[in-house]
């Protein structure tokens, strides 16, 4: 017992002085953008311990475009695990097109579409707006050629959609950024592209993708909803895309799940997303990788979605 004891109590100083000597995590939060009423404001989260961070990792939260918070609880894992593996971590917030919007608001179907699309545009522009304000902080030493956009449900949308304008050259808000910028990669949870012009068509190459999906997601299209010219285009159609032009990606699909693949990969997939960042988004190795997983004697969930299930799934209108 006296010698347990006495084990214990090494074990004990041994963590505090670890903790004494290990620089703890730094948090910084900045106004990076006013648009009328919004006061939009970023976290950056960084370990003074690494004197050079990798690289820049931005996030953009979920919460379907009506609600969300940069730092919130749930993301604190995916943060503090990127800032220890030496990236430094930025959680924005956007403006959200849909808070406070009912059915009601709408006259016709395409009405709420196109208040879709400019919801969409409105949280790329804040992306694009972040993004030239780390690039612009001379003092955070930013470099432009190692900057990672990923997002969660809304936020992956957001992200998709924005590398979407980039490699067509076909958002406004990107001119505000370097001469021919793009991001070093994205990485999406749960994320789609919508698309009023008919099938995506990638008139230039995108940075490397990673996709993370269910395909029983209620919220997000796991594959595709289409109707006439308007499309709203989810992971399994993407990287079916990016395959078939030979763009790299990684593309991490779990059969018989819905929506919480928003959110579990940033618990429980760090691994493969380090995979990703350090070997196709960094080390630009020429790969495509596609993960399926399966969960054994889970009962079969609906997969066939129509569009107003995702309306109604989202917004409850």
């Amino acid at each position: 017992m006296k010698k347990a004891l006495i084990v214990l109590l090494f074990f004990v100083s041994a963590c505090s002085l670890f903790a004494q000597y290990t620089p703890a995590l730094k948090v910084e939060t900045a106004l990076y953008a006013v648009k009328g009423p919004d006061s939009l404001y970023l976290d950056r989260y960084t370990y003074p311990a690494f004197d050079k961070p990798k690289g820049c990792i931005i996030f953009m939260f979920g919460g379907g475009f009506v609600s969300g918070d940069r730092n919130a609880e749930s993301y604190q894992h995916y943060f503090y695990s990127l800032a220890g593996l030496g990236y430094t971590v930025v959680s924005i917030d956007y403006r959200l097109g849909f808070k406070g919007a009912s059915m009601d608001g709408f006259a016709n179907p395409m009405q709420f579409v196109q208040h879709f699309r400019k919801t969409i545009d409105m949280a790329v522009e804040d992306l694009f707006d972040a993004t030239n304000y780390i690039l612009l902080r001379e003092d955070w030493h930013t470099d432009a050629s190692t900057i990672i956009a990923s997002g969660s449900s809304a936020g992956a949308i957001s992200v998709l959609q924005a590398e979407y304008y980039i490699a067509n050259k076909t958002h406004h808000g990107a001119a505000k950024l370097p001469q021919d910028f793009n991001y070093a990669g994205v990485v999406s949870f749960a994320g789609a592209i919508l698309n009023l012009g008919g099938d995506l068509v990638w008139t230039n190459a995108p940075c490397p993708i990673m996709l993370f999906h269910g395909d029983a997601d209620a919220n997000v299209p796991f594959d595709k909803v289409a109707f006439s010219q308007l499309g709203f285009y989810g992971s399994e159609y993407i990287a079916g895309q990016l395959k078939e032009n030979n763009y790299p990606f990684y593309f991490y699909k779990v059969k018989n799940a819905a929506h919480e693949i928003s959110g579990t990969p940033m618990n429980e997939n760090m691994p493969e997303i380090e995979t990703f960042i350090e070997k196709i988004a960094f080390g630009k190795q020429p790969l495509m990788i596609e993960t399926e997983v399966t969960q054994i004697g889970k009962p079969e969930m609906k997969k066939d979605f129509t569009i107003m299930d995702y309306v109604k799934s989202n917004f409850g209108m």
